[in-house]
């Protein structure tokens, strides 16, 4: 199942945090998608068992969205004060919803965990 660019920056935010190593190549994305230049504020929300795990918003467009996206999905994941820091096992079966304040309008997007039932199957353990 592919993953939007946006989501998946997200997702490696978070990644480089767990792992403690650099994912995130921004000189290569704002090439290949310059609309990540772009000032939009962006909120983060971040769920397990359909519960609201951490969240984090920028109230006005600040940064770039490259540089929202990444900043609001680490707080959210690791400086949320109303919840632990993330684990890994956690983030393994949350989801994630990121919310732009597009000049259009509010645009939500939801990316399902990475183990869910949707994503994950038990013949791909079996594949070489």
């Amino acid at each position: 199942m592919s993953r939007s660019v946006l989501l998946q920056l997200a997702r490696d935010s978070i990644e480089e945090v767990l792992e403690a190593k650099r994912k995130i190549n921004k000189q290569e994305l704002l090439k290949k998608y310059p609309l990540l230049a772009q000032e939009i504020a962006t909120e983060i929300k971040i769920y397990t068992n359909d519960t609201l795990r951490g969240s984090y918003k920028t109230k006005s467009p600040q940064k770039s969205l490259l540089e929202d996206i990444i900043f609001n999905a680490k707080k959210a994941a690791f400086e949320d004060t109303a919840f632990t820091p993330m684990s890994t096992s956690e983030y393994l079966t949350s989801e994630i919803e990121l919310i732009l304040d597009a000049p259009e309008g509010k645009i939500s997007h939801k990316d399902p965990s990475l183990l869910s039932t949707n994503n994950f199957k038990i013949e791909d353990l079996l594949e070489e």
